[in-house]
């Protein structure tokens, strides 16, 4: 059985906000979700499965689940694990699958390999995460920059973090990718504040 549709979320670094993402995007969908690369706990898939409330999502173990909570390829090695992409393989299902990366783009998973060239060897389209922070514009541009380069496939950006209008629509221009949605900062991370969102994101998300 192969998905039906593959979208991996990456983005512009670590702490962006993936894991929160992934879940809009997965309910959203009504997806199954699936982290290839897993270090440090608590476990993402766990955190994810316990803010999709929709009853058709699957929820598929990690590949590599590491203890130490770092770059894949420092936590491997330290427990003596080798990472290897041509291993990998995708979790049975008919359904859409969103793919959560580790960190950002060129994080390594091993020597040869970083975290996008997953999402290249399954040939998914890309949701890039950008939380709003000073410095964030470089940050995207490079990450853009880096996605344009490879030729990949890029659904859209979703903001995450406070609005800055300008630093916004600055991206938006320059890398001529849609707005899938901005998510702003909560008090508290529900499974309502997920459907919220991912109904949001229906309206601007065609499959």
């Amino acid at each position: 059985m192969h998905p039906s549709k593959l979208y991996f979320i990456t983005a512009i670094g670590t702490d962006s906000g993936k894991t929160l993402i992934s879940a809009i995007v997965t309910e959203a969908l009504q997806a199954d979700y699936w982290k290839p690369i897993q270090a440090g706990f608590p476990r993402d898939t766990e955190k994810v499965q316990t803010l999709v409330s929709n009853s058709v999502s699957q929820f598929h173990s990690e590949a590599y689940l590491l203890q130490h909570p770092m770059s894949p390829h420092a936590a491997a090695q330290r427990e003596g694990v080798k990472i290897d992409i041509h291993t990998l393989s995708l979790p049975n299902t008919h359904n859409t699958l969103i793919i959560e990366g580790a960190g950002g783009v060129l994080v390594p998973v091993n020597h040869q390999h970083f975290v996008i060239d997953i999402a290249q060897k399954f040939e998914a389209e890309v949701i890039l995460v950008a939380n709003i922070y000073l410095g964030s514009i470089n940050h995207t541009l490079l990450t853009i920059n880096e996605l344009k380069r490879r030729n990949i496939p890029v659904k859209g950006i979703i903001f995450n973090g406070p609005a800055n209008e300008d630093s916004e629509q600055f991206i938006l221009n320059y890398s001529q990718y849609p707005l899938l949605l901005h998510v702003y900062p909560e008090e508290q991370i529900t499974p309502e504040v997920v459907l919220s969102y991912a109904q949001q994101l229906k309206n601007s998300f065609i499959v």
